[in-house]
């Protein structure tokens, strides 16, 4: 059975589609979205590359110290390195965790360290002769554990401090804080540069994360922004005059030769030692320089007391010069 429609439902399509036709024809209107001053100064591409080359380094330094401070298989590997604001990072944290505060001098500047107690259990569990297993976080760590965490809470500040020798920046370990306490270290609303690592330790998996004020963030920049600079030249003109001079010693290889020349095969046949070959092109012709393979000048053979030489007499010009020439003279290439 066949669909068939009336007249009204195809006057109805008509409208439809000339209604949806005109709506296309309109302009969009502009989108206008909310601003987020806290997206202000975030870290640009070349910038991340250059933090997150050097806090692979602390990675790695963390991965050996640690590893051989618990003698155990340690790997600590960085997630991300980011611009968030205080508040950003708190609500990142767990509920139930191991937080401690850290100076950082000659600034003065106070930072955060944050590590996930089902991390840092089985590492006391580890360090009191356990195996180091995972198990359920159901509380907080005990006096004597929060000790035991401590001495590795100073080995990741020391480490960070030997990455960040460059700005002579030293990272001392002060105390342990609770969540209540961590949110008067520094105003919710500053900017901080937020490092977070994967920690993994036998069966363990867990996070690292540090927060230091954005000041530390822009004195890294500098500091690696100075180190590439003293690798550029210093004056541009001065690097290419350089180059030009060791172009100059740079072997090319040269010869000296005649295209278009031609024998028949009779005569290339009977050629013996002695014999005359006549080569069909007048004396007067002048022969080619080629330089690396291309042809450059026209010459005639010389002598240079008892060394063989080129008298170069002009350059050849090129499919690309002739046109350049015809365009200087407003005419066109016959």
């Amino acid at each position: 059975m066949q669909n068939e429609l009336n007249q009204e439902q195809i006057d109805a399509m008509v409208r439809a589609a000339r209604s949806g036709g005109a709506d296309a024809g309109k302009a969009k209107e502009p989108k206008v979205e909310a601003w987020d001053v806290r997206r202000a100064g975030q870290i640009r591409r070349e910038q991340l590359q250059a933090i997150t080359a050097l806090h692979e380094g602390f990675a790695r330094s963390l991965t050996h110290s640690l590893g051989a401070y618990l003698r155990v298989v340690f790997a600590a590997t960085l997630v991300s390195a980011e611009h968030l604001t205080y508040r950003e990072f708190l609500e990142r944290v767990p509920e139930t965790t191991y937080l401690a505060s850290c100076r950082l001098e000659p600034m003065g500047v106070i930072g955060a360290l944050q590590l996930d107690l089902k991390v840092a259990l089985p590492i006391v569990d580890l360090l009191l002769g356990g195996e180091g297993k995972a198990f359920a976080v159901t509380r907080e760590p005990t006096e004597i554990e929060e000790q035991i965490v401590e001495s590795v809470a100073r080995i990741v500040c020391r480490d960070l401090g030997a990455a960040w020798q460059a700005v002579n920046l030293q990272v001392n370990f002060e105390k342990r804080v609770g969540l209540a306490d961590a949110q008067r270290l520094m105003p919710l609303g500053e900017k901080t540069l937020s490092l977070s690592f994967e920690i993994t330790m036998l069966e363990v998996r867990g996070g690292l994360n540090l927060a230091v004020p954005v000041s530390v963030s822009h004195a890294l920049l500098r500091k690696i922004s100075a180190e590439s600079s003293e690798h550029l030249p210093r004056h541009r003109g001065r690097w290419r005059e350089r180059v030009k001079r060791c172009v100059l010693d740079c072997p090319f290889p040269m010869e000296l030769g005649v295209d278009g020349l031609t024998a028949t095969v009779g005569e290339l046949t009977e050629l013996v030692p002695g014999y005359l070959l006549p080569l069909r092109r007048a004396v007067s012709k002048p022969a080619s320089v080629l330089v690396a393979g291309v042809e450059m000048f026209t010459a005639a053979p010389s002598r240079c007391g008892p060394i063989r030489a080129a008298q170069v007499l002009q350059p050849v010009a090129t499919e690309e010069t002739d046109a350049d020439e015809m365009k200087l003279q407003g005419g066109t290439k016959p």
